[in-house]
C-alpha cells in the first residue's frame, strides 16, 4: 500500500508546526509513517491530534511495546511504546513511538483521551512492565497475580512451569512434554 503523499505531508506539517521540539525523528519504513517523540509530550500531542479537524485522528487502533535489550537500538532507550493511530475519514494510519529508559519506564496514560487505551495499556504493563501514569486501574490482565516479572521482556527467564490460575489453583500442574 502506497503512502498518501498528501497525508504524509499534512501529518509532518502538524508535527513540524506545533511539536517540532518534541519530535526526535521521523521514519517512513515500508510505507508506514512514524514519529519518535519525547515521552513527556505524548499527552499534548495526542490531545492536539484529537482536536485537529483536518487530520481527524479519532481512533487509537493499538498500543504495543518493544524491548531493545542487546540490540543497537537500545542506545535510544531499552523500551519503546508504539501507538497505532488512524484517521477514519482520511483513511490514514501512522505511528507515534516513544523511547523509554530501562530504569522506571513510564509514560502518561491516554485513557482520558481514548477509553480503549485502558486495556491496551494494562496489557503492555502486564507483559512488559511499562507504567502508565494516570491510568485508572493499572493491574494485570493476562498473567497470574503472583507471577513476578514481565514475560515479554527479553531477560525474563524461560521456564516450563504451567502457571496456576485461580480456576485451577488447587489442582496439580500438568506435565508439559
Amino acid at each position: 500500500m502506497e503512502l498518501s503523499t498528501a497525508m504524509v505531508d499534512k501529518v509532518r506539517a502538524f508535527f513540524d508546526s506545533r511539536f517540532a521540539d518534541a519530535v526526535i525523528k521521523e521514519d517512513n519504513f515500508r510505507h508506514q509513517q512514524s514519529f519518535y517523540i519525547k515521552p513527556n509530550r505524548l499527552l499534548d500531542i495526542c490531545q492536539a491530534l484529537l482536536d485537529d479537524g483536518e487530520l481527524d485522528v479519532r481512533y487509537l487502533s493499538d498500543i504495543t511495546s518493544l524491548d531493545w535489550l542487546n540490540h543497537e537500538q537500545e542506545k535510544d532507550g531499552r523500551f519503546e511504546v508504539v501507538y497505532n493511530l488512524y484517521s477514519i475519514s482520511n483513511r490514514y494510519r501512522f505511528f507515534i513511538k516513544v523511547p523509554l529508559p530501562e530504569e522506571q519506564p513510564t509514560v502518561q496514560s491516554l485513557t482520558g483521551l481514548w477509553a480503549g487505551a485502558n486495556w491496551l495499556e494494562r496489557e503492555v504493563f502486564d507483559l512488559m512492565g511499562i507504567h502508565f501514569d494516570g491510568h485508572p486501574n493499572l493491574t494485570k490482565i493476562l498473567t497470574p497475580d503472583d507471577l513476578e516479572g514481565h514475560p515479554l521482556r527479553k531477560d525474563f527467564p524461560l521456564t516450563w512451569e504451567v502457571p496456576a490460575f485461580s480456576w485451577n489453583k488447587d489442582e496439580p500442574p500438568e506435565v508439559i512434554r
